[in-house]
């Protein structure tokens, strides 16, 4: 703030000079409104819409209106300030209200602009799940489909034994190489 202060009295300070170059920055134009910071401005109302939406308020919001009525009607003539119509009330309340109404609404926009950033990261969340799971899901099958093509130890047996049987068909004699074993004949132990 007092950075951006110093910066526009320096400003206001410059000789005035015609813009020659279009490389250079136009100069700041004053201002007629006065600044402020909309975030500090949004912050306030949703404080305020955020209390107006209590039953705090709407308490002390029907205590009050009771008491000004209450007190209009049964004080003494000379302290009545707002006599039996209520125009004085009426025109708090509705003064009350018109304030109320845009300060509920732009704390409304405020909130849809964080739902809406928020969705917009669930959405890239979920691409990015999405993704992920495709990827598990081909590196299981290529997985699977490599150990469809892993030797089990049955094959290499009837490999081995075939190439035993092609050797004896050739020699004449047979070697007992691979012993039967009772329990041995199925590759459900290795799995």
């Amino acid at each position: 703030m007092a950075e951006r202060a110093q910066e526009r009295d320096r400003e206001r300070d410059r000789p005035a000079l015609p813009r020659i170059r279009l490389d250079l920055p136009r100069e700041r134009r004053a201002r007629l409104l006065p600044e402020y910071d909309p975030e500090a401005f949004g912050r306030l109302s949703e404080r305020i819409a955020r209390f107006l939406g209590t039953g705090r308020f709407l308490v002390w919001m029907t205590l009050t209106i009771v008491v000004w009525v209450l007190w209009n009607v049964f004080a003494p003539p000379p302290l009545k300030f707002d006599e039996y119509p209520f125009i004085f009330l009426t025109l708090a309340l509705s003064l009350q209200a018109s304030y109320a109404a845009p300060l509920i609404l732009l704390a409304q926009n405020r909130q849809d602009d964080r739902d809406r950033v928020n969705l917009e990261q669930d959405r890239k969340q979920n691409e990015r799940s999405i993704a992920d799971t495709e990827y598990l899901t081909r590196e299981i099958a290529a997985l699977r489909m490599g150990l469809g093509e892993v030797a089990t130890r049955d094959w290499m047996r009837s490999e081995l034994q075939d190439m035993l049987k092609e050797l004896e068909s050739r020699d004449g004699e047979r070697r007992d190489v691979f012993p039967p074993d009772g329990d041995r004949h199925s590759d459900v132990p290795d799995r």
